[in-house]
């Protein structure tokens, strides 16, 4: 009746199931490898989004001289 209210909630047994799961699908050696890429992937698109907020150097106009 009221398990609705349980869909977006993920516990314990859930995050163990999940990481079981990715052990068998992957495998111990490539798991490091994994985090690692995504570690990467995670810093080039914060460097990303900060340079964004910054005004970068080639989109300001120089004076013109005429």
């Amino acid at each position: 009746m009221f398990s609705h209210i349980f869909i977006g909630a993920i516990g314990p047994t859930e995050l163990m199931m999940i990481a079981a799961g990715v052990l068998l699908l992957f495998g111990g050696k490539k798991i490091p490898e994994l985090m690692k890429g995504l570690g990467q992937g995670m810093r080039e698109f914060k460097k990303a989004k900060e340079g964004a907020t910054e005004e970068h150097p080639a989109t300001k106009e120089e004076p013109r001289i005429s």
